[in-house]
């Protein structure tokens, strides 16, 4: 299994992952933030921008899942980079939003 194909199966898990909070928000008529937002990933976006958003990403996602390499769902070895990727995006994305959403790190007095 080519290496590269191992990369762009982490990115189509992270961009698969992060699809859905955009679809979420986008479907429930709430904004959230996007790329396009002011300041960009702080500021928010309407409800239809994180639709059209979250569509991109669920393209991009089947793009690098599907059509690189030969992946097989049901191949465990396959699914790890993918799992990997959505972890880690995963991961970022509550640091990075939790501080805009009440879910982030506090300090303790």
């Amino acid at each position: 299994m080519p290496w590269l194909d191992l990369v762009a199966w982490f990115a189509g898990g992270a961009v698969l992952a992060n699809a859905v909070p955009h679809l979420v928000s986008g479907l429930t008529g709430r904004p959230f933030q996007t790329p396009f937002a002011k300041p960009p990933g702080e500021g928010l976006s309407t409800a239809t921008v994180n639709v059209l958003w979250g569509f991109g990403n669920l393209v991009i996602a089947y793009l690098l899942l599907c059509h690189v390499g030969a992946f097989d769902l049901r191949a465990t070895a396959d699914v790890i980079a993918p799992a990997l990727g959505m972890l880690s995006i995963c991961l970022f994305s509550a640091r990075h939003f939790g501080r805009f959403h009440g879910g982030g790190v506090t300090k303790r007095p």
